[in-house]
């Protein structure tokens, strides 16, 4: 009986994966082996492929191909050099084989060596007869080199040959994006359009490069035809229930995003957008509702524990948001918009020994916004911790050189060490810099601003009336 190709491929990797249970040697030939092989590469399964590599190289050891994928598995193991001395063995053997010439450069591109990377693929490029692939390879190694210009020209080639290359299409528009080139990045989807009226990939990257101009309007229009093109286009319709909310059009807006829940299994993108419009309709009840199924589906999405921490905060129920803010730091330590919402929170509940530990932290995971420096060394200067308050503020100087701010606390906190000679160089200083905010030692050092030294000092510094 004579099997079709797809039959064919599944008895050969039955009776490979029988081989393997029961220890018996079978014969196969080269190509029986590459496609047992290229299976388990599809599927992630790298012990396998490797053994069916050994296994295949073991029975045909002048197998090329097989030899090519002995490289790989030495490429993915990140063992690059045994994979270049194979390739160099090959290309002695086959000189105009392009794949030796494409396995080349993944190695010297896993070398970040991309302009050698480049060399050789233009080399496989005249040799192969499908160039696609490569053409999309040359683009990623100008990728990799933030050569948007290069790696647009190459891409383009790909769409060109193949129109329902969407991955090469997505990478255009990425490159016109990062470029901030929107309009000619519109041009040519319209184009794309005029001979693919119906390609709801298109339509939905013209609205976002719409709904980036602000021009919401036609972003929605494109998002419609996006939708008419395809009506179970999940990101389409994600993308007009954005679009309207910032028409603010919210009742539609959720329209669009529940339209989603009943395509498929619950995004807490949307459950998080519809929230964010019940809130913006006063619906309280249902914004919480939206919120808590939010966190139940992804409770790494921070946007949706910073909303509803965010919502009780403006309803200056601080315990709640606290008992919100702190399941989410217990999830996620290391979120920096945990830890400001979190010090910011106490701070407000005058636990200040716990606000300043949300700011340390804040600042410790690279947050440095001059208000946390600021909100940390005047809660240090409530708990009386003038010389930490200091060293905070001599850190954030180095981040905001000559800042008013800084100069009139460091000024207030000298006075308060006893170091007058400090004291005076950062008030003449602050002084200098910016008067209005003389309030600052008023305000937080109220027995330094009564000081006789210090009222001079701002009297000969205060500027004549007009």
């Amino acid at each position: 009986m004579h099997l079709g190709p797809e039959e064919h491929n599944n008895f050969s990797l039955t009776r490979f994966e029988s081989m393997l249970q029961t220890n018996d040697v079978y014969f196969f030939d080269s190509e029986e082996f590459e496609n047992i092989i290229h299976h388990y590469l599809e599927r992630g399964k790298m012990a396998l492929a490797k053994k069916a590599t050994k296994l295949g190289l073991e029975q045909h050891p002048s197998s090329t191909n097989l030899k090519l994928f002995e490289v790989e598995m030495y490429i993915f193991e990140n063992d690059l050099d045994k994979a270049e001395k194979l390739l160099d063995e090959l290309h002695l053997l086959e000189q105009f084989n392009e794949e030796i010439f494409i396995q080349k450069a993944n190695v010297l591109s896993r070398r970040d060596e991309h302009q050698q990377a480049i060399k050789l693929l233009q080399q496989a490029l005249e040799l192969t007869e499908e160039p696609l692939e490569i053409r999309s390879l040359i683009g990623m190694e100008f990728l990799f080199l933030e050569d948007y210009e290069n790696a647009k020209v190459y891409f383009m080639q790909c769409v060109e040959h193949d129109t329902e290359d969407y991955s090469a299409l997505y990478n255009v528009v990425y490159c016109f994006e990062f470029l901030q080139q929107h309009e000619e990045a519109i041009a040519y989807l319209n184009d794309f359009l005029n001979a693919h009226p119906y390609c709801e990939v298109a339509w939905h990257q013209i609205g976002k490069q719409y709904y980036q101009l602000k021009d919401f309007n036609k972003a929605l229009a494109a998002f419609d035809f996006a939708i008419i093109s395809d009506d179970r286009f999940i990101g389409a319709y994600l993308e007009k229930g954005k679009v309207l909310e910032k028409l603010k059009k919210y009742e539609e807006a959720m329209d669009s995003y529940m339209t989603t829940l009943g395509l498929d299994d619950p995004t807490s993108f949307a459950l998080l957008r519809i929230g964010k419009c019940y809130e913006k309709l006063g619906n309280e009840e249902m914004a919480l509702q939206f919120y808590n199924k939010c966190v139940s589906e992804d409770a790494l999405l921070d946007k949706a524990w910073i909303a509803i921490t965010d919502f009780y905060l403006k309803k200056k129920d601080y315990q709640k948001a606290l008992y919100y803010i702190e399941k989410a730091v217990g999830i996620d330590s290391d979120n920096v918009l945990y830890w400001k919402r979190y010090a910011k929170i106490h701070k407000k509940l005058q636990n200040f020994e716990e606000a300043e530990h949300g700011y340390r932290r804040t600042i410790e995971l690279g947050n440095y916004e001059i208000d946390t420096w600021l909100s940390r060394c005047d809660i240090l200067i409530q708990l009386g911790e003038y010389d930490a308050a200091r060293n905070n503020l001599l850190q954030a100087s180095e981040f905001y050189p000559e800042h008013p701010e800084i100069e009139f606390r460091l000024a207030g906190l000298c006075f308060m060490l006893q170091e007058t000679h400090k004291a005076q160089f950062h008030l003449v200083n602050a002084l200098h810099l910016d008067t209005e905010f003389v309030m600052i030692l008023e305000i937080l050092f109220p027995e330094v601003y009564r000081l006789k030294l210090v009222q001079e000092l701002i009297q000969n510094h205060q500027k004549p009336s007009v």
